[in-house]
C-alpha cells in the first residue's frame, strides 16, 4: 500500500450563474461553437503517423477559452463524434443546469446535436474543460481544453504560460491510442497510464525564456489517472494557486509538487538560470528526474531579480463558517486489486466481488458500486457539511467535487487551501469542510477516471 510518506519520497529522490434555458438542439446555434470532432495531430516524434484523436475543434489541446473575472461564457456545443457526449467545466462554481453531467445536469448530446452552455465564471483562477460521458475514453482521446479565468489586477509577471500535462496510451508501431478502455487491469489498478507523456500535445516543448524573467506557470493535470510529482531546476518559485483558488501567501517550491487527475496549481518562478543554459520543469520518476518542459535562456530580461511575489487577490466565499454545526458524513472507499472489498451492492443487489470482476466493477462508496438514488447527503442551502473520507483501497485517488470546493480540515482543527480535488493515498483518512451554497445536485467521483467508471461515483445535493 502506497503511503504519501513512501509517494513522496520517490518524488524526491459567486457570483451565481446566470442561466438560460440549455436544450438539446440541432438547430442553429445561438453561440459561438465549440465543436468535438476527429482529427489527426502530430502528437508523437515526426518520424511516426499522425494520431487520430478526439478534440475540441479538432485541436490538441482544446482552444484555450480566456476571459475576465465575472465575464460570462456562451458557447454552442455541437457534437460531431460516433457516441453521445457533453461539455464538464472543472472547477468553476456553476449553475447546476450548466455543469454537463449526463443523467444527474442535463442529457448526453447524441452525435449531430448540440447544447448551448451559458454561464458566468465568478472566481479568477486556473481552471479547465473536458467530456464528461464516456470519460475514461473521450478525455483520454484527447477531449479538453485549458479555462483561464483573468484577476481584475494582474500580477507583477512579465508573461505566463499554460501548461497541459497529460500522458497517452500509443501502439509503439502506429502511434495510435490503444482502444482497449475498459481494461480490468487499468479498472482495478492504478487506472489508465499512458506510455507516451507530453504537455500542451507536444513531447518536446521547449519554451524560450530571459535570465531574471518573471513568468506565471499555469499547470493543468489532464491525465486519466497518472500523478505527477514536479519540480523545477534553473528557476526558484512560489506556489500562488491550487484548483484555481489563489493561496493566502505564496508558498516557496523547495521540494516537489504533486498534481493529481484534475488538480491545477499556478507557480510564479523566476529563471535564474545563466544565459546560455536550459531552465526545466521536471517531472520525477522513478527517482529520476526527466524534463517535462525546456525553457532555454537567452539573454537577461533585468539586471537583477524581483523580490517574493505577492498574494493574488482572493475569490468571493472562500471562508468556511458553521463548522461548529456542520452535517457530518462519511464516506469509505474500498475495492480494487489487492484490496478488502467482498461484496457490494451493483444495480441494487448484493454481490460477491468475484461477480464484481465479471461485470467489470471494482470499487464502492460505503459498499455500494455506482450511482445511488440518494445521495450521500443532502442539505439546504447554506449549511456546512464536514465529510470524513477513508481509503481503504491500496491505490490513490483524486476526489473531486462538482460546483463547490472545500478546505480539508487537518488533525489540529486547522483549514487547508481551498481545492476542488483532494489526491488520497491508500490507508489514508481525511476531512473536508465546505459551504453548501451552491444549489442543486453535485457530482463527487475519483478523478482517475476509469475508477469513476467501475464504481467511485456518488453525489449530493444542496436543496
Amino acid at each position: 500500500m502506497t503511503t504519501r510518506r513512501e509517494f513522496l519520497e520517490q518524488g524526491a529522490a459567486t457570483i451565481a450563474a446566470l442561466a438560460v434555458p440549455a436544450l438539446a438542439r440541432a438547430a442553429t446555434p445561438r453561440f459561438a461553437e465549440l465543436k468535438a470532432r476527429p482529427a489527426r495531430v502530430q502528437l508523437a516524434p515526426p518520424t511516426y503517423p499522425k494520431t487520430e484523436i478526439w478534440g475540441y475543434d479538432g485541436a490538441m489541446p482544446g482552444p484555450e477559452l480566456r476571459m475576465a473575472q465575472g465575464a460570462r461564457i456562451q458557447r454552442s456545443f455541437l457534437n460531431e463524434l460516433p457516441q453521445a457526449s457533453s461539455v464538464h467545466w472543472h472547477g468553476i462554481r456553476i449553475d447546476n443546469a450548466m455543469d454537463g453531467v449526463p443523467g444527474l445536469t442535463q442529457p448526453a448530446v447524441e452525435p449531430g446535436q448540440g447544447f448551448d452552455y451559458d454561464f458566468v465564471v465568478p472566481d479568477a483562477g486556473t481552471y479547465w474543460y473536458h467530456a464528461h460521458n464516456r470519460s475514461t475514453e473521450q478525455v483520454a482521446r484527447g477531449l479538453y481544453g485549458a479555462l483561464i479565468v483573468e484577476e481584475p489586477e494582474a500580477p507583477d509577471i512579465d508573461r505566463e504560460e499554460v501548461l497541459i500535462l497529460d500522458d497517452w496510451l500509443l501502439d509503439p508501431e502506429t502511434a495510435q491510442i490503444d482502444p482497449d478502455f475498459t481494461s480490468r487491469h487499468d479498472r482495478s489498478h492504478a487506472g489508465r497510464r499512458g506510455n507516451f507523456i507530453a504537455t500542451n500535445g507536444r513531447f518536446d516543448l521547449s519554451l524560450d525564456v530571459k535570465q531574471n524573467e518573471r513568468l506565471r506557470l499555469r499547470l493543468i493535470n489532464a491525465a486519466n489517472a497518472r500523478i505527477f510529482v514536479l519540480s523545477i531546476f534553473g528557476m526558484e518559485g512560489w506556489t500562488v494557486a491550487l484548483d484555481g483558488m489563489p493561496l493566502s501567501e505564496p508558498k516557496p517550491v523547495s521540494e516537489v509538487l504533486i498534481i493529481g487527475p484534475g488538480q491545477r496549481a499556478d507557480l510564479i518562478v523566476d529563471v535564474t538560470a545563466a544565459s546560455g543554459e536550459t531552465a526545466h520543469l521536471v517531472r520525477v520518476e522513478d527517482q529520476e528526474g526527466v524534463s517535462q518542459v525546456a525553457f532555454p535562456v537567452s539573454g537577461r530580461a533585468a539586471a537583477a531579480r524581483r523580490g517574493s511575489p505577492h498574494p493574488l487577490p482572493p475569490n468571493p466565499r472562500m471562508d468556511i463558517s458553521g463548522m461548529e454545526k456542520a452535517v457530518t458524513a462519511r464516506l469509505n472507499m474500498q475495492g480494487g486489486a489487492m484490496g478488502t472489498l467482498d461484496a457490494a451492492t451493483l444495480d441494487g443487489e448484493r454481490k460477491s466481488f468475484r461477480q464484481l470482476v465479471e461485470a467489470n466493477q471494482f470499487w464502492s462508496f460505503n459498499g455500494t458500486i455506482g450511482m445511488t438514488d440518494t445521495p450521500l447527503v443532502s442539505v439546504p442551502v447554506g449549511e456546512t457539511i464536514k465529510l470524513e473520507i477513508y481509503n481503504d483501497t491500496s491505490f490513490p485517488h483524486a476526489m473531486h467535487l462538482h460546483g463547490m470546493h472545500f478546505r480539508e480540515v487537518t488533525k489540529d482543527a486547522a483549514l487547508g487551501p481551498f481545492r476542488d480535488t483532494l489526491l488520497m493515498f491508500g490507508g489514508e483518512t481525511r476531512t473536508i469542510a465546505f459551504v453548501a451554497d451552491n444549489p442543486g445536485k453535485w457530482l463527487f467521483h475519483c478523478h482517475m477516471l476509469s475508477h469513476a467508471a467501475s464504481g467511485m461515483m456518488t453525489w449530493l445535493e444542496v436543496t
